[in-house]
């Protein structure tokens, strides 16, 4: 048996690319810059050193998520890894990327506030229905009182 799954935490290096194959799948390319810490031999000194990993999405969430990352967002990163050659001029080029299978925001955009996600269409669910780009809910969300103490025992599982 064999595992071929990664995870890494880091920041954008640089803008994604978003492209389409000629079938008209949606492809996302993006690299990651992740730290590594060791100690300088020279100074003794923790230093950090960054690994720059090419990461690629397929597919509708690619498009989707093509709109909020930048260089610099701070993201999780679950996939598998991918070995890939090929020859250019001549030389023989390689590679090792990572194909993307789940993505998490790891910071929020902008001044410190929460993205604002807009929805693609408005639709009608249990919960409420959109109207104006604005959810209107018949049961609110319960208003939790942060300075009260909760204990172990007061958590249901």
């Amino acid at each position: 048996m064999s595992i071929n799954r990664v995870i890494i935490s880091g920041n954008l290096t640089r803008d994604p690319e978003l492209r389409q194959t000629s079938s008209g799948t949606n492809v996302l390319s993006f690299g990651v810059a992740v730290n590594d810490r060791r100690r300088n031999p020279q100074t003794g000194e923790w230093e950090d050193y960054p690994n720059f990993i090419d990461c690629t999405m397929f597919g509708a969430r690619a498009d989707a998520l093509s709109r909020y990352l930048s260089k610099g967002t701070k993201v999780a990163i679950e996939g598998k890894l991918r070995w890939s050659q090929w020859e250019r001029e001549g030389q023989k080029r390689s590679k090792i990327e990572v194909i993307v299978d789940e993505l998490e925001f790891m910071t929020s955009r902008g001044n410190g506030e929460p993205r604002q996600y807009a929805p693609a269409q408005p639709a009608s669910n249990q919960y409420g229905s959109a109207q104006n780009g604005q959810y209107a809910t018949s049961n609110p969300a319960p208003v939790i009182d942060a300075s009260s103490s909760v204990y172990d025992e007061d958590i249901p599982f």
